[in-house]
């Protein structure tokens, strides 16, 4: 019985998979798994370990430090999402729509997604610390003295401007092929019937784009609860850990503070909390699309 030989495409397909699937497992899996085991050790990044059971788990519900960069993250991710997906999507209608320098602008709006978080972190880093309080001293505007960064109250407000700025631009991108796979037939009859334009974009457009909503939901909500860029280079948590994310303390406590078994518990953690949140974002909208 002659064996069936494999194709040219095939034999592509396979020389192009296996190197990115060792890659992956080196780089993503093996690391996942390293970092369950010791979970379960009161391993601190160096010298020796024992193994300690679920001990690392039941610390982490009654740590308060822990409890409050769970708050805070949670208070961004939502603050976040809201806002990007919000900005993204008005941006996307009017660079879809018939204007002057159109994909100039649409390279413009992209650009912030180009740079790295730590290169904007540290440019807003400056203009929050010095351009800003300079104005406000010039203006006599008393609220704007003071760098929004020092504030124990404020900071996060800072550090979530920088975050939609730059989550915007990939949003839109995302918004804006949406938009274009919406036949032209389907806004012309919303024309033809008399509907506003509130009411083509309620009816007509929302539906075709509910897609791509969720698909901007599930990688926002993802990405703004792993916020780490914007606070490494923006307040290093502070001030008073008031804007210290979970992957920072996780990063910060599990490198430098000799809790590399703990932190590798909250980390196996958190990863339960967003692949659970992504699920449930995904049924959530897969039944609002089946609905319209």
């Amino acid at each position: 019985m002659n064996k069936k030989k494999m194709s040219e495409r095939q034999k592509t397909y396979i020389v192009m998979v296996i190197p990115a699937l060792i890659l992956f497992v080196m780089f993503n899996t093996i690391p996942l798994i390293t970092g369950a085991m010791y979970s379960f050790t009161n391993y601190r990044g160096y010298g020796s370990y024992d193994f300690v059971g679920l001990r690392n788990y039941i610390d982490l519900f009654t740590d308060s430090r822990v409890g409050n960069s769970y708050l805070f993250t949670f208070k961004y991710a939502i603050a976040g999402t809201i806002l990007v997906n919000l900005l993204s999507l008005i941006l996307a209608l009017g660079l879809n729509s018939k204007i002057k320098c159109k994909s100039l602008l649409r390279g413009v709006y992209f650009l912030p997604n180009i740079l790295g978080g730590l290169i904007i972190g540290y440019i807003f880093s400056f203009i929050f610390t010095y351009i800003i309080p300079a104005v406000g001293t010039s203006l006599n505007i008393g609220f704007l003295k003071n760098s929004i960064l020092a504030s124990e109250k404020y900071a996060w407000i800072g550090v979530l401007i920088v975050g939609v700025w730059q989550a915007v631009a990939m949003n839109t991108i995302i918004y804006i092929s949406g938009l274009q796979t919406i036949p032209a037939e389907i806004h012309e009859a919303g024309m033809i019937d008399g509907a506003s334009r509130w009411q083509e974009f309620k009816d007509l457009t929302l539906p075709m784009l509910m897609p791509f909503v969720s698909t901007n939901l599930v990688l926002s909500t993802k990405n703004m609860l792993m916020v780490f860029d914007q606070i490494m280079a923006l307040t290093k948590g502070g001030p008073a850990q008031s804007t210290e994310s979970i992957s920072y303390l996780i990063y910060r406590n599990g490198m430098d503070g000799g809790q590399f078994g703990f932190q590798s518990a909250n980390a196996v953690v958190f990863f339960v909390v967003i692949v659970t949140i992504s699920i449930v974002q995904m049924v959530i909208t897969n039944k609002k699309e089946e609905q319209l």
